[in-house]
């Protein structure tokens, strides 16, 4: 950007909208497209000229419906697992990889959709997808196409994460933003209410789990079914009130990278209305911004405004330039290199172990003599209540000087592991119960510093980038994991060996890491 822009800006901050508002774009100066990045950052100031109001704060809850959705539904095929294979006499994992497979064909589709088709549609579509294709799979006159209608109801859950927070973080001003990690809150709630949904549908209405299996009629295993329609039922519910109570305004940053910029316009004054206060922003200014973005690059550049320019903003994360910032230094390659290690391993061991626990609980429970159904389920509420405080607690520990980030981290996986392996060697209910609550704790402690520690160590020019490269190893291995749970049985601990000796690696490898972001500014 010239001095002659830069000051410019500066004048129009002060004159115009009355703040020095500082925000940053993960699409820096060397962007192909300077023109949408100029007024993006117009667009950003306006919204932090209108702060956080009654708007941004019913998104919060609205957004956070995706939250739950995307840790609820990886649960409740793991719920649902035993009275399953009982009824079906199939092999379970075939459930958990179709799943897998939906989760990361929605991720990628709802990503790109939504910078062609817009924000909004792809925001209120995802969630009555789920519901549908839920309630539909309840119905499932057998195994093939209970797994089909998974793999479906998944592509919906996977656009949760990737839409959601787009939405989110371009209606709130950058004062806020770090209600983006505050909205984990919601995703923890999403293992709770699913346990406490299926403790008593499946424990009252399924068969008992008994080794070796014995027969299980559909008249007698109606649990999972209704639990599914229930599920279901509460997804198109948020979706009744995501349709047509909230009403969700179409991105001011998508409306612009269209061409539509008198529209986006409209929507922050419409934004800036229903909290009760005014902004100062003008159709103008957007005009000024394109065009002195015009003459910073000698007047060669006008905003491509077609779909396909959209996708390729989207796309353009993976530019040579942005991956390669990542592996610039040997300390940045060496942290890159890391970080994608570990959201890979922990995207294996954490299915792998969680999305067949509760069939694990039930099986264990038949060899102690308890085979109850309603003790399975209950553990599972057990397990989910102990597991709040963990994702709670992690906030507190990242920030002890003795430990910070790295040491959290490092620890609390190879605690994880521990705890999952020391499970094997229980020899009553109560004793397995006890290690798993451990391991719930502190699970949810190493995923909260996991999803702190990675955006801090990537620069924030390329830190979409670097979550959209760690985050698609980690639904890659995802998908591993059911396939060797095909190959492995799920009766005995080879599972759950598996699991914990990745985990125990891993937190290993968190020492590795060659920077500790505490006490630090992200850059």
């Amino acid at each position: 950007m010239s001095v002659e822009q830069n000051e410019l800006r500066k004048d129009k901050e002060s004159e115009s909208f009355g703040v020095q508002a500082e925000t940053r774009d993960i699409f820096t100066e060397d962007s192909l497209d300077p023109v949408y990045q100029a007024k993006a950052r117009i667009l950003n100031d306006a919204l932090q000229e209108i702060g956080m109001g009654k708007y941004q704060w019913y998104l919060f809850v609205v957004a956070g419906f995706g939250w739950l959705s995307d840790n609820l539904w990886p649960i409740v095929t793991g719920l649902i697992l035993a009275p399953v294979v009982n009824e079906f006499n199939v092999l379970g994992p075939w459930l958990k990889l179709a799943q897998n497979i939906g989760l990361l064909v929605g991720a990628a589709f709802w990503s790109v959709s939504s910078d062609v088709w817009g924000r909004r549609w792809a925001f209120n579509i995802t969630l009555g997808m789920t519901g549908v294709f839920a309630i539909a799979a309840g119905g499932s006159m057998n195994y093939i196409a209970l797994c089909s209608l998974t793999a479906v109801w998944s592509v919906g859950v996977g656009g949760n994460l990737p839409v959601d927070s787009a939405v989110f973080l371009e209606f709130v001003p950058a004062s806020h933003q770090y209600l983006l990690t505050v909205l984990s809150v919601w995703w923890a709630f999403g293992q709770l209410l699913g346990s406490l949904v299926a403790w008593p549908l499946i424990s009252d209405y399924s068969c008992p789990t008994t080794v070796p299996p014995s027969p299980c009629p559909r008249s007698s295993n109606e649990g999972w079914r209704y639990f599914l329609f229930t599920m279901g039922g509460l997804m198109l519910f948020f979706w009744v009130i995501r349709f047509f109570v909230f009403n969700l305004y179409e991105s001011p940053k998508y409306l612009m990278g269209r061409g539509r910029d008198e529209q986006a316009v409209e929507v922050v004054h419409k934004v800036a209305a229903y909290n009760g206060t005014t902004s100062d922003l003008t159709l103008e200014d957007l005009q000024r911004a394109g065009k002195l973005a015009d003459v910073a690059v000698d007047g060669g550049v006008h905003m491509d405004t077609s779909a396909l320019a959209a996708v390729r903003r989207k796309m353009g994360m993976f530019s040579n330039n942005h991956v390669k910032s990542l592996f610039s230094t040997r300390k940045m390659a060496w942290s890159t290199t890391i970080l994608i290690i570990l959201w890979a391993l922990i995207g294996l061991a954490f299915p792998l172990y969680n999305g067949f626990v509760t069939y694990f609980l039930a099986t264990r429970g038949a060899n102690f003599g308890d085979s109850s159904t309603y003790i399975t389920y209950r553990n599972q509420v057990i397990l989910s209540v102990i597991g709040v405080p963990g994702a709670l607690m992690a906030g507190y520990f990242v920030e002890l000087p003795c430990l910070g980030r790295r040491g959290t981290l490092a620890i609390f996986t190879v605690l994880t592991g521990v705890f999952i392996l020391a499970s094997t060697t229980a020899r009553t209910s109560n004793a397995l119960l006890g290690w798993n609550c451990a391991y719930s704790y502190t699970s949810n402690v190493m995923y909260g510093v996991l999803y702190a520690i990675s955006p801090e160590l990537f620069p924030t020019k390329d830190r979409g980038t670097g979550n959209a490269l760690v985050a698609t190893a980690n639904r890659i291995f995802g998908i591993m994991a059911p396939v060797i749970a095909l190959y492995s049985n799920l009766t005995t601990s080879v599972p759950i060996w598996i699991s914990g000796v990745i985990f125990i690696v891993s937190g290993f490898i968190a020492l590795l890491l060659p920077f500790e972001p505490r006490g630090h500014a992200s850059l």
